[in-house]
């Protein structure tokens, strides 16, 4: 997706472009971090903790440097129904659904971090170009609609001046990010277009929504807290509980390792460079297990921040660590600040990620590609909207799967001819697996043939149990007849697989001494050639 990110810097980062990357992230992990919380069901400093413990840890420790991790949307809307059946478990107004969310992410933790032991990472490589775009434009959509609520009160639309002030700052926003880069494109063009329309606001007195008043608005009391405290979450350790957080604990690993491999990815993509998912895999489970028990929400990799960081320079792992610090600092210390910050400037940042997150190529491609490869596109980007991401690439790369099943069995072809012996020969080409033994099967003329038949499957792979199973069929349709059927350039493997086979048939390879499953039978084909002589 070369050509969709042009505007997006080529340029190796720096300790100065680290830092600035970093601030600004920050102060766009606050509302997003806000938000997720009250989408979970929890307090707003959950999701705030989350998002330091998980932007910091997977900064230090992760196999992406860059790439920014915090509390997330599609981590949260499972969460949510995890803290309300945590509710009902716990005494009246105990409010134990928080609890309960920290035991699992203490599951999470583990499951996550067995994965990366397991190398389980590498199966990233296993999505599809068409499965990929159809998760950056999906997720590009979904972070649209998610800033679109920005515009909302309570159940409506901000109407009259409230409306066109909003997006009057919104489209400011969007025209500094513009026209930094224009200037000098090394300079922090988010940051400088937050504080730009901040200072306007707060000078100029400018009535607008802010951090705070998004805050008040959705049932909080601030972001101001002290430090995040050691708690082993208090729940009952019984086969009940984890009978009750496995199938979550499952389903939140999954989504979120899936998210951050597929950030991952697409970071590499738009940096030139190559990320370790193995080890983004073990520092997402540490991180989600901190959160467990320093009481964070958890989360995983953000595509938008890390577009944002990306996108203002943000290389190196000192990007991740500045922008948890920087949050940590702004819940510490600083948050009467931040609470000024007007919701419209991050609104116009997220609105540049999402023209930036986009794979605009699709437009021009659809016409040119395989309409298999369109469809999987426009299915993953459809369900990444409708449900989530772990179901949309999940069901993209099944699709993708069958599709290439597919059309590989529709390759197997048989060249045929017979010697001056009168043996037939069969070479087959392609490969054997469950979607091509039909159409393998078909290609013998099993009743016209003579007495002798060769197939060699030198310009073949044997590729499942139903190739061998396939096979097995095919000779006892030639003994069957009393033919005689010789097998050639099967790999050992194979042949100690083919065990009906080697009775009922030679398997053998006469100009392949290594690939003789019986000496015996080999010199008894031998001595039947002499025969045919």
């Amino acid at each position: 997706m070369k050509s969709d990110h042009s505007m997006i810097p080529r340029y190796k980062g720096s300790v100065q472009a680290d830092i600035f990357s970093g601030l600004t992230v920050a102060l766009a992990l606050v509302p997003e971090a806000v938000a997720f919380a009250f989408v979970a069901g929890v307090s707003p400093i959950v999701g705030l903790y989350g998002a330091f413990m998980m932007c910091l840890i997977t900064a230090i420790g992760g196999g992406r440097p860059g790439m920014i991790s915090g509390a997330t949307g599609a981590m949260a809307v499972v969460m949510v129904h995890l803290v309300m059946e945590g509710n009902a478990m716990g005494a009246e107004g105990s409010y134990s659904g928080v609890q309960y969310l920290f035991f699992t992410l203490l599951l999470v933790g583990i499951f996550q971090s067995l994965a990366g032991f397991f190398r389980l990472g590498k199966f990233i490589r296993m999505v599809p170009r068409s499965v990929m775009m159809g998760f950056v434009n999906g997720l590009a959509i979904v972070i649209f609609l998610s800033q679109l609520k920005m515009f909302q009160s309570g159940e409506g639309w901000i109407q009259g001046k409230a409306l066109w002030t909003m997006i009057a700052l919104v489209a400011l926003t969007m025209g500094i990010l513009f026209l930094v880069p224009l200037i000098y494109k090394k300079a922090p063009g988010a940051l400088i277009g937050i504080i730009s329309v901040s200072l306007l606001v707060l000078f100029i007195k400018i009535d607008t929504e802010t951090v705070l008043s998004f805050i008040l608005t959705n049932g909080g009391t601030g972001i101001q807290a002290g430090l995040p405290s050691f708690a082993f979450p208090q729940v009952p350790f019984s086969w009940e509980t984890l009978v009750f957080i496995t199938p979550y604990a499952v389903i939140l690993s999954a989504i979120g390792l899936i998210e951050s491999l597929m950030t991952l990815s697409l970071i590499d993509e738009l940096t030139h460079s190559h990320g370790n998912g193995n080890k983004e895999c073990v520092a997402q489970g540490v991180a989600n297990f901190t959160n467990g028990l320093f009481g964070g929400m958890g989360g995983c990799a953000m595509i938008g921040q890390s577009i944002i960081n990306i996108t203002s320079g943000g290389r190196g792992r000192l990007s991740g660590i500045t922008a948890g610090i920087a949050l940590l600092f702004f819940i510490l210390f600083t948050s009467d600040y931040i609470e000024q910050v007007p919701i419209a400037a991050l609104v116009g940042v997220m609105f540049i990620v999402v023209i930036k997150t986009f794979a605009w190529s699709t437009f021009n491609i659809i016409n040119k590609i395989p309409k298999w490869d369109v469809t999987v596109i426009i299915l993953v980007t459809a369900l990444t909207v409708m449900y989530d991401l772990a179901i949309a690439v999940l069901c993209g790369v099944i699709i993708s799967a069958l599709i290439f099943a597919w059309r590989n069995a529709l390759r197997i072809r048989a060249q045929k001819s017979v010697d001056e012996h009168g043996i037939k020969h069969y070479k087959i080409y392609g490969p054997l697996f469950f979607g091509s033994t039909t159409l393998f099967f078909s290609k013998f003329d099993i009743e016209d043939d003579p007495q002798e038949v060769i197939i060699d499957f030198e310009e073949s792979r044997i590729m499942d149990q139903s190739a061998i199973d396939i096979i097995n069929k095919v000779a006892e349709a030639y003994q069957q007849l009393g033919k005689n059927i010789h097998l050639r350039h099967l790999s050992k493997d194979c042949t100690r697989l083919i065990k009906k086979a080697e009775k009922i048939c030679d398997v053998n390879v006469l100009e392949d001494p290594d690939y003789f499953v019986s000496i015996d039978n080999y010199r008894k084909y031998q001595e039947e050639l002499s025969t045919t002589d």
